[in-house]
């Protein structure tokens, strides 16, 4: 392999940004064998490298032992087939060259290879990328282009259209939701095939979010379905993130892409020669000097460093090569243009260690001096926002009096946007790789003291090394380097605390570092695209509500009293899919125990005549951020030291830290991450006097989006792409 890397935030050029369909293990269709035994499976469809779940079972029901292999397929040579294990899951292949492909699953009794059975599965092709932009903010009648990338090779069609919903059904004809021009399609044999289209916002704004939606081959359901997320607004704001993926021609502002011109991996085809097959890249995030005025570009060390494989001297490019096709700079048709050596990075195989930080040497004139930011200023002449520096210095430190506020980032991959801090004190696991593919493991770091930021849309892969900020006065907070989300409008991203950051830097340079910027504070455009709160409950089955209610009834006349108004049954928002019982309370701060009975409860400030009449709140009221004294903080800091060992024993737990809770805001609780495929050993309500709050996330990846569970192909590895060098 060649060199790699890049984290949460670096972008693998070809990784599928939507969620691959589960393993699943229920409601098999079944496939008759030859009577031995038979073969069956969730479904008999999946979109490319989705995952199926195959199963082999004896007449009697028990499991068959059996050997597996692909037996044939219909998709080109060169594409492959996908792969199955020796337990059965089947990955279908990451790109097609056909608008649906089918492949034969032969299984053969290891008792006896004779006796086989077989099933067909159809494969259709998703998107080999979010769409991107993934994110763009417009005023009344503004445009954007937005390009799809299909998983197939010289074939396949996209569907554009226009919703209210990331879901919604298609509103193509409905003009208040702006319009689409034409689409235009490129195909070669070998490339993936591309469509784009240009959006146009209506003049008067129905609503504050639309999107535009793309569909592969008419497909109605993920990974073919991908959209735009588009945020009208009045206040003359124009943001997209193509800036922050574009080559720029003069001094380089910071927030844009770039990274270690070795970042990618080659691999071997089949008539021996080396290829490029896959890249990375992050975010050039701020501007820094030492003590001597030597100016120095900030990112992540596995943007810069890749991840500890990276060498002092390393040539820095902007953009990365996951925004100049891969070619790096000793390949013919290189588009990308140096700006830097890699001077320092903190390691990351060490005990000792805390941050995922590096600095590039800036070269004499590559680099805006100011240290501006992209997206930090005013809106210009065509309402794009400009580009404006941080706050000079060490940056701002987190704590009760601040943590309510707004933070932003500029980043690479979904440009500038907008969120609320949702845990601090967090200890957190995230996994580093040699390799942009994730295929050779290089260390799993724990982290502790990190802070937490919520919203889905925050940042992905392609935004590591991006400085997070408060938005009231463009102090910087941190530098993000990893996130995760359930793929359900459910994200995490984590950030290290720039304080330390800063300090472990000045540790290897031997000469204080501060950031480049200005002295005048200054505030910046908060974009958010994801709900500031929880706007609806989540879902509870009627047994479980049942017996809340149960619960609630019983309980009721023994809490009346001291505050509290009556109970009801509930749905949790710490434990999402747990019931609760409701309680009623005057006043905030009311006395209510955590639990009745074990079941969670969820405290609702509200007033006897509305609770008498049925038309009290259904939930708390919530506010971004968290509004939490100081003593309040302290305490669940000491639980979260407490017990962050035990839970981070279990391996389906991956975060640990200290959040408020959303079932009573007036209390501190604890965070825990939770591997999305794994159950925990236990799941406790409370810990240490403090309610839990469980959130379900894809682990943290290095390389690959947020969204992903598995590895996608690289267009580079298809045919006809030039040849590179390995570089080891």
């Amino acid at each position: 392999m060649g060199r790699r890397r890049v984290i949460t935030s670096r972008l693998l050029l070809a990784v599928l940004a939507l969620a691959v369909a589960g393993c699943g293990s229920i409601d098999y269709a079944a496939q008759a064998g030859d009577g031995s035994f038979s073969l069956s499976a969730a479904t008999l469809s999946v979109g490319t490298n989705g995952q199926i779940a195959l199963r082999a079972t004896l007449p009697s029901g028990d499991a068959a032992p059996v050997t597996w292999r692909i037996a044939s397929g219909t998709n080109a040579a060169s594409l492959g087939e996908g792969h199955i294990d020796a337990t059965g899951i089947y990955t279908a292949p990451g790109s097609l060259s056909a608008d649906n492909v089918t492949v034969r699953i032969e299984a053969a009794l290891a008792s006896d290879p004779q006796s086989t059975a077989s099933l067909t599965i159809a494969v259709h092709p998703g998107f080999v990328q979010p769409l991107l932009p993934q994110n763009v903010a417009l005023t009344p009648g503004a445009t954007a282009d937005v390009t799809a990338q299909i998983a197939e090779v010289d074939a396949g069609n996209v569907k554009w259209s226009l919703a209210s919903s990331p879901a919604g059904e298609a509103s193509s004809a409905n003009g208040a939701l702006g319009s689409l021009s034409s689409p235009s399609c490129q195909r070669s044999s070998g490339h993936y095939t591309t469509c784009a289209v240009t959006y146009t916002a209506p003049i008067a704004i129905p609503q504050p979010d639309l999107y535009v939606v793309a569909s592969v081959n008419g497909a109605s359901t993920n990974p073919g379905v991908s959209s735009l997320h588009v945020l009208l607004n009045a206040q003359g704001i124009v943001s997209n993130p193509i800036a922050n993926q574009a080559i720029q021609t003069g001094p380089v502002l910071l927030g844009a892409s770039g990274g270690n011109d070795g970042d990618y991996d080659t691999f071997e085809g089949h008539n021996g020669e080396s290829y490029v097959a896959d890249c990375c890249g992050g975010t050039l995030g701020a501007l820094v000097e030492d003590e001597q005025n030597n100016q120095f570009i900030l990112s992540n060390n596995h943007v810069l460093a890749e991840s500890d494989q990276g060498h002092v001297g390393d040539t820095i490019d902007q953009p990365g090569l996951i925004d100049g096709a891969c070619t790096p700079l000793s390949r013919p048709g290189s588009t990308l243009h140096p700006i830097g050596t890699l001077q320092y990075f903190v390691p990351l195989a060490s005990q000792q260690t805390n941050v995922d930080a590096a600095l590039a040497l800036a070269s004499p004139g590559a680099v805006d001096a100011s240290g501006s930011i992209l997206g930090l200023g005013t809106p210009g002449r065509d309402q794009a926002l400009s580009a404006a520096p941080p706050m000079a210095g060490r940056g701002e430190t987190v704590t009760a009096a601040n943590l309510g506020m707004n933070v932003a980032k500029s980043g690479r991959t979904t440009g500038l946007t907008c969120s609320s801090i949702d845990a601090i004190a967090l200890t957190v696991k995230v996994d580093y790789y040699k390799d942009c593919a994730e295929t050779q493991p290089y260390y799993t770091k724990t982290f502790e003291n990190q802070i937490g930021i919520g919203g889905t849309h925050f940042t992905d892969s392609g935004d590591s090394g991006a400085l997070v900020l408060d938005a009231s006065n463009s102090e910087a907070v941190g530098l993000y380097f990893a996130g995760g989300t359930d793929g359900d409008g459910n994200g995490f991203s984590v950030v290290n605390p720039i304080g330390d950051v800063l300090t472990e830097l000045s540790t290897e340079a031997g000469s204080k570092l501060s950031l480049v910027g200005t002295n005048t504070a200054h505030p910046i455009a908060c974009l958010r695209y994801d709900p500031a709160v929880p706007t609806e409950l989540p879902y509870v089955g009627p047994a479980a509500l049942d017996r809340a209610q149960t619960i609630a009834e019983a309980a009721a006349d023994t809490l009346r009293g001291n505050g509290v108004l009556g109970t009801a049954a509930g749905r949790s928002l710490d434990s999402a899919g747990d019931p609760a019982v409701v309680v009623y309370v005057d006043h905030p701060g009311a006395s209510v125990p955590q639990t009745i009975e074990g079941m969670r409860t969820q405290v609702i400030v509200s007033d006897a005549g509305s609770v008498a009449r049925g038309v009290a709140p259904t939930m708390p009221a919530l506010e971004p951020g968290i509004h939490l004294s100081s003593e309040a903080l302290a305490g669940a800091t000491a639980v979260e030291r407490s017990v962050s060992p035990q839970l981070m024993a279990d391996p389906a737990i991956f975060g640990v830290g200290v959040t408020q809770s959303r079932d009573n805001p007036a209390e501190a609780a604890l965070v825990v991450l939770v591997d999305i495929g794994r159950n925990p050993q236990s799941m406790p309500a409370t810990m240490g006097g403090l309610r839990v709050e469980y959130m379900r996330l894809h682990r943290f990846h290095t390389t690959l989006s947020k969204w992903s569970t598995a590895r996608h192909a690289s267009a580079c590895e298809m045919q006809g792409l030039a040849k590179s060098g390995n570089r080891e």
